[in-house]
């Protein structure tokens, strides 16, 4: 049966992954000039400011969303504990004790019988001879699992770090520019109280004073919606830090709240990213649940047995000739089961090549992530640039109208012109600098984040081939 069984063994053809990557980036200044071992410095090497340092640190420690990732990971890492145990012999002591008393019309001396069962006994469960690999491939799979659950739990402290890094610079923009709306605020209010004075002595129009109003009232408009803004950010950053950010330390202006991203890192450094390396887990525990699907086409053989010793009287329980044994090896195969094994190998299969479809699609679009990070670094530079130069005109532009309104030479509503734009300009040049540090924590997360874990699975976890696999 063993030998019909080996030969009518099916086989699934299986996908291999593609995970070739280009050797360079489409960016002309980050090519591959590094060696794949060089990695990322570690987010505490990056942040060089101390309260957003803190602000991390309390985010791994407090944050209840990660908190639940490493908790499924440990759930994972117990569960493969569990199927491991199922390679090894339950051996158990046991002991029991039977008094009983049978009646004379149901023995051949036709008087009632008293009677005494003592045994005491060390036991083998039914023991599975793993000869096809079925109970060690569940195990290879179970433990791919806890490993894919671990790297999710990084990966998940690591969108953790990037999202409270992005809300802390959000707040921080949010500041900056409210301190300059409300600056703006009080020199809009100045000149509001001098037209008002004019306008009361007779030396301006209502026309004029309105237009001053104006000025000074959508300035305070910008003010409250900064206001409202920087509320909200507050609190998201106080949900995923747990940390009271009502009040900032001051920040100095064009300082650098990230080191630069380190150029010409390989592309390669992509598979150390955590949810590359989960995929790369599912895949081998999908292969795994194949190897397992494919044993059971086999016949199992498992071991019961025991070994003590027993007597009718306690006190012989352990005197010569009292030893007891039982061995009982036992062998199934199924020879119908309406299909059912065949299933669960097609069912092993599909989630396999569809297992190879997720770690492709993952590896693609970690470049892509790359890329686009690389775009927008490169994109919000220049954008900085830009707003840099544009403010310094708009503030030049503001200078001449109020100097030729003050010589007669233009009306107000020149003035007017030129404030707003100035302070609109200087509001995008704050945002664009805050972009651009953006974009240093998005390229720094699509790298991989400075993450450090290994592909290397314990000695447990080595693979062996199946028959026909």
């Amino acid at each position: 049966m063993a030998i019909l069984a080996t030969g009518c063994a099916p086989s699934q053809a299986l996908t291999e992954p593609d995970t070739a990557l280009p050797a360079h980036y489409p960016a002309s200044n980050f090519a591959a000039t590094a060696s794949a071992d060089t990695g990322l410095p570690a987010w505490q090497a990056m942040v060089q400011d101390r309260t957003l340092q803190q602000l991390l640190e309390q985010a791994s420690t407090h944050n209840h969303d990660l908190r639940l990732a490493l908790l499924r990971a440990q759930e994972a890492r117990a569960a493969y504990g569990i199927q491991r145990a199922d390679r090894l012999p339950s051996i158990g002591l046991g002991s029991s004790h039977a008094r009983a008393r049978v009646p004379g019309d149901l023995n051949a001396s036709r008087q009632s019988v008293v009677g005494s069962d003592h045994e005491v006994f060390v036991g083998l469960n039914s023991w599975e001879l793993d000869l096809w690999g079925r109970v060690r491939q569940l195990s290879e799979a179970a433990l791919q699992q806890y490993l894919a659950s671990e790297a999710g739990a990084q990966a998940a402290r690591q969108a953790l770090l990037a999202q409270v890094a992005r809300t802390y610079l959000a707040l921080r923009e949010a500041d900056d520019r409210l301190a300059l709306t409300r600056s703006t605020v009080q020199s809009r209010a100045e000149t509001l109280r001098i037209f008002t004075r004019r306008h009361e002595v007779g030396a301006t129009s209502k026309y004029a004073l309105t237009q001053v109003q104006s000025l000074h009232h959508q300035a305070l408009a910008i003010a409250v919606q900064l206001e409202q803004e920087r509320a909200q950010l507050a609190h998201a950053l106080h949900l995923l830090t747990g940390a009271d950010v009502a009040q900032l330390p001051p920040l100095e202006r064009d300082t650098q709240i990230f080191a630069p991203v380190p150029v010409g890192l390989p592309s390669s450094l992509l598979t150390a990213r955590p949810d590359i390396i989960a995929a790369e887990h599912q895949l081998q525990a999908s292969r795994a649940q194949v190897g397992a699907a494919r044993a059971a086409f086999f016949p199992r053989i498992a071991l019961t047995g025991s070994w003590g010793s027993g007597s009718a009287e306690l006190s012989g329980l352990f005197e010569s000739g009292s030893q007891a044994w039982t061995f009982m090896p036992s062998i199934a195969l199924p020879i119908f089961d309406g299909g059912r094994r065949q299933a669960n190998l097609d069912l092993a299969a599909v989630r396999q090549n569809a297992a190879v479809v997720t770690y492709e699609r993952t590896i693609q679009t970690a470049f892509r992530e790359v890329a686009d990070a690389l775009a927008m670094r490169q994109g919000m530079a220049q954008q900085l640039d830009i707003q840099q130069s544009n403010l310094q005109s708009l503030q030049e532009r503001a200078r001449l109208a109020q100097l030729r309104y003050d010589n007669g030479a233009s009306p107000y509503l020149d003035v007017l012109d030129a404030q707003r734009e100035l302070l609109s300009a200087a509001q995008q040049l704050v945002q664009a600098r805050y972009a651009l540090q953006s974009a240093h924590v998005s390229l720094y997360t699509a790298l991989g984040g400075g993450t450090s874990l290994g592909t290397a699975a314990p000695a447990a976890s080595a693979t062996t081939p199946t028959p026909n696999s």
